[in-house]
Formats: structure tokens, sequence, C-alpha cells
């Protein structure tokens, strides 16, 4: 990649709706399209939305469930999507209480918040667990949890993040997946900032539960997350969840009894997740998306480099989610005035959330591709002309 041209004032950039690019893991920048799908409004309980919710659950699990990941809404099989209001969080937290019972234990693989977040939601809600940790930069070791299965009998499930959006690391779900099958224990997979990008076959990865939401690689609005789950695994947990309003078997159950929400539902963001379904589709499923997000992914990392940032992880640990850089010991960079200088172009990028290293976070997801990815790079360049950084800033002269 050439590197831009060093410049001192340029025009905000915006998408075109108006607003700045969002590289961060979600919300995202979305199309114009999916935005336009909610100016209606939908009572909860008229038939048309009734219709509409079964056919973007459908869709939904079909991504998993028709070993294709072509984004053709094949056959889900086995699997049912449950929806759930609220952020992925939501979503996962009713996974995890749903599917480990009360008399159960979890073993929970963290190497980064997300991990972490989910030990404290079993905290919350009286699970029993354990943990196996990493550094946020090292993937998961499936020998490792081998012999943690094998030594510790009371263990029923295993929780894992796909991809952990703490560092944009990629974690090594089958094999993974395969440990866990191999010790006859169930799996449950946060894949919030994996699902529609990175390949996730039930036929191939057996799990109980994966969890993710419409505002990441599906391009959606944030609001609503959901489960995906095999079906029998699901009718066994009938009076396990802890909560009322996440209690992921009743909603179930009401969706299937009437094709209704127990409480009311986003309306307006299952209209842009329908659209945003359709523009998947249109891309390709998960192959098109996972592909423009790997070159999304490769511009952004090939740009920094030549500025002189260092990432944080090693290409072949890197998902195409997002990017984490090293905090540049360049003693005029100031990150404050750095993300200030390049949210007034029109790019806003992420903080760290590292405990390793010192660090910032910058997004390939969302309605972007070559053109954006090229622009925010020569807002880079620019905000580093703004910080009296001429050359790249691992050198500190």
């Amino acid at each position: 990649m050439k590197t831009p041209s060093k410049s001192t004032s340029a025009t905000a950039a915006a998408s075109p709706s108006g607003d700045p690019y969002l590289l961060t893991p979600g919300p995202l920048t979305t199309s114009l399209s999916v935005k336009q799908a909610m100016l209606r409004d939908y009572g909860s309980r008229d038939q048309s939305f009734i219709d509409l919710t079964a056919r973007v659950l459908r869709r939904l699990a079909a991504i998993v469930g028709d070993g294709a990941g072509d984004g053709a809404g094949g056959d889900p099989g086995d699997l049912v999507a449950v929806p759930m209001q609220g952020s992925g969080t939501f979503a996962v937290e009713a996974m995890l209480g749903c599917f480990v019972p009360a008399d159960g234990k979890v073993l929970i693989c963290i190497n980064g918040a997300y991990g972490r977040r989910m030990a404290e939601m079993c905290d919350y809600n009286r699970r029993a667990y354990s943990t196996l940790e990493w550094a946020e930069d090292t993937p998961v070791d499936p020998a490792q949890i081998d012999r943690q299965l094998r030594d510790d009998d009371a263990i029923t499930q295993v929780a894992v993040v796909h991809c952990e959006t703490t560092s944009g690391i990629l974690n090594p779900l089958a094999a993974v997946a395969e440990a866990v099958a191999a010790r006859g224990r169930r799996l449950l997979v946060d894949a919030m900032s994996a699902f529609g990008a990175l390949p996730l076959d039930a036929s191939t990865v057996a799990f109980d539960a994966v969890a993710a939401s419409a505002n990441k690689c599906l391009e959606g609005v944030p609001g609503v997350g959901f489960c995906i789950a095999n079906r029998s695994a699901l009718a066994s947990t009938e009076g396990n969840s802890p909560s009322l309003a996440l209690d992921l078997h009743a909603q179930w159950r009401a969706l299937q009894g009437n094709g209704q929400w127990r409480f009311t539902p986003p309306t307006q963001v299952l209209l842009a997740l329908h659209q945003a379904l359709d523009e998947f589709d249109q891309e390709g499923g998960v192959a098109g998306r996972g592909r423009r997000y790997r070159r999304n992914c490769k511009l952004l990392i090939n740009g920094m480099r030549e500025f002189g940032f260092e990432t944080l992880l090693a290409d072949e640990l890197q998902a195409p989610v997002i990017v984490t850089f090293r905090m540049p010991a360049h003693p005029r960079f100031q990150f404050d005035a750095f993300y200030e200088n390049l949210r007034e172009q029109g790019y806003v990028i992420y903080p760290g959330k590292l405990t390793v290293a010192d660090s910032f976070r910058i997004g390939c997801i969302g309605r972007l591709g070559e053109a954006e990815m090229n622009g925010a790079l020569a807002a880079v360049r620019r905000a580093l002309d703004s910080l009296g950084i001429d050359g790249r800033v691992d050198s500190h002269t």
C-alpha cells in the first residue's frame, strides 16, 4: 500500500447517511438501506410481525445449520434460534443461565474481558464454575481444556469465546469442540464478534448453544441478541433459568405457541436485521462477508505497520474483526489527541481493553470496504502530522 501523502487538513469523511465511519466492533457502520428499514411502525402482535420474526429466526439458524455458510437460508436442521431483547451480553447471560443447570458446573475459558464477563455472570446467577486462563495474546489451548475435563468430573459444560474482542484473537473453536465432545461434555459458545463472518458449521462443531447479536458481522443495529441452540438440548433446559426475562426456554416455547415474544420486542431492530440478512445473502453469506473483512484487515494492518504501529497479535492469530495496536512510545504520541483528530475527520476507533499492554483498537467490520479503509489510513497519517510526528511512530527523532 502506498503511504498517504502528508496533509495538515481534510474535510471530514462521512458515510452515505452523513454519520462518521465506526471502526469499532459494534455498534458499527450500517448501510443506508438497513437504517431506512426502521422507518415504520409494527404492532408486536400483528401477524405481519409474527411472520417477520419467524423468517428472521429461521435464517439465523440456517447460517450455521445448513453447513454451507452461503447465506442461502437453507434448512437449519435440528437447530433453533431464540431471540433475546438487549445487547449480546443479554444473550450470553441467558445462554449460561439456561444451559448450565443449578446443579451443573461450567468450565470457562478466559483469554480476554468477555471470558471474564462470563465468570461474572455465573457469580450473579449462582452457577458453579471453574476457569482456565491464558494471556490476552494467547489462544485457548484444547489440550489444557482436555486435562481439566479429565481431572474434574463435576464439569458439565465448557464455555468459550470464538473471537475474543478484547484483542481480536481467534480461538481454535473446532479443536475445543472436539476436546469437549471427546470427554462427553457440552459446549457453549460466545460467537458475538465472529458470527456471520467466520465459519461455524454445526455438522462439524458440536455445541449446545451459540450466542451472537444483530449488530456485529451481520451489520444490523443494536437491540437484539440471539442464541442458536440444539433443539433437544434446549428442550431439556426447562426450569433452569434463574431469570424471568432471560429465560430462553420460556421464550422459545412462547414463540412455538403463538409466534409472539413474551415481552415487548424491538420491532424496528428486527426490521433492520431482516434487511441486513438480505444484504448478507447478497454478499455471499459467511464466505462473502468474511472475504471483505479479511481484505479490510490486511489493508489496515499493512498500512498501520507502514506508519510504525505494532500489532499485538501475530498474523496467524488475528481474526478479521478488530485489530489491537500497541500504544507507540513516541514522545509526541498522545492517544486522546489522536482519537479526537480521527473523530473530527469522520473516523471513530476504540480504546484498548487489555491488561497485557497499553493499546488501542481499530475495527474491520461493518459496511466498510477498501475505499473506507484507505480513507481511514489517510486520516491516521493526518492525525500523526497534527501531533508533530512527521515519520514513523517507532522513530523517536
